[in-house]
């Protein structure tokens, strides 16, 4: 398991060893709050960097907007080459949030542009936190929303092992409900492919493609590859598959799911026809079947978030798990 090692030139001056002997005698001793003074250039990021060195723990570090997040990953980054330094902000471009104006039975759905690169960034903060304890996230606010269910994504990723029996087709299955999607032209995070005995999987926290070669039904090869010129990286002997989006889950889930969302809609339906507002009513029970039908067929919807409760079997008013989970 790898360890904290902080790289830098620089040693602790001044009131800085005080510090970081108090902030961290502070942190052993379970104090929840402590606060670190200190004008701008005075060290602070680099005190902190000392204090998880001298921790040894997970570090989540949050940043008021993204600009600053950005900053300070870059800034740890460069204080722990060797350690898993990862950025966690909201992946919006744009949003504009689904809207229904009921005087025109005007349905104006949800647009949004998502930033591809911030998402692989997202997605490599989690696999970090999975797979490792060397681990410091730096994030936004973006950190306290619902990120979908952390048992499901576990349950669904997958370790896979040089010489292991897998059965081609369950193997593209599984990837299908990981909600990778399978392409044979165009070729990016979250898409796989086959050309023979090959499957390519390219995962949503990297640049490069992971290359599994069949033998029959057994794993002969994995592979590391460019993801543009397809040349070698590196030989493995093993790789976990981590689901392409954070809102995964079962068969099973969806299911219950969508017994509960029935059950709502059709008591929310009750009311609006109640209270005359018909168009309202027809709009919503239009609007949630489709979502059910397409949830049921694919494992997956847009605005599938509207839906985290049911899914994560969470009773109304309690938190959705987070990041900080």
């Amino acid at each position: 398991m790898g360890k904290f090692a902080l790289k830098t030139d620089m040693s602790p001056k001044g009131d800085q060893p005080a510090a970081i002997a108090s902030l961290s005698e502070g942190i052993n001793h379970k104090e929840r709050f402590q606060t670190l003074l200190g004008v701008t250039g005075s060290g602070k990021t680099y005190t902190m960097a000392k204090v998880i060195e001298q921790l040894q723990r997970p570090a989540l570090v949050l940043a008021h907007n993204k600009t600053l997040a950005a900053q300070l990953c870059s800034e740890f980054q460069e204080f722990f080459p060797d350690n898993a330094v990862s950025y966690f902000v909201s992946y919006y471009d744009y949003y504009q949030p689904e809207a229904y104006l009921p005087s025109t039975d005007t349905y104006i759905e949800k647009d949004a542009s998502i930033n591809e690169e911030i998402d692989k960034f997202r997605h490599a903060a989690t696999a970090n936190l999975l797979t490792r304890r060397d681990v410091i996230i730096v994030a936004s606010v973006s950190c306290i929303y619902g990120l979908g269910s952390i048992e499901d994504y576990t349950a669904l990723s997958r370790t896979i092992k040089v010489s292991d029996t897998i059965v081609r087709d369950k193997l593209l299955r599984h990837l299908t409900d990981m909600q990778y999607r399978r392409s044979s032209m165009e070729f990016k995070n979250g898409m796989f492919h086959v050309l023979g005995d090959t499957v390519e999987i390219f995962p949503p926290d990297r640049d490069s493609v992971f290359r599994l070669e069949f033998f029959g039904d057994e794993i002969d090869a994995i592979s590391e590859v460019d993801s543009f010129t397809g040349e070698l990286i590196k030989k493995l002997d093993t790789v976990t598959i981590f689901p392409a989006k954070h809102d995964v889950t079962t068969d099973e889930k969806i299911k219950r799911a969508v017994d509960g969302i029935r059950v709502d809609l059709g008591k929310r339906y009750i009311e609006l026809k109640k209270t005359g507002r018909d168009l309202e009513a027809e709009r919503i029970k239009t609007r949630t079947e489709y979502d059910i039908e397409i949830l049921l067929e694919t494992g997956y919807c847009s605005g599938i978030e509207n839906y985290t409760r049911y899914l994560s079997g969470k009773a109304p008013g309690e938190r959705p798990t987070s990041l900080m989970d």
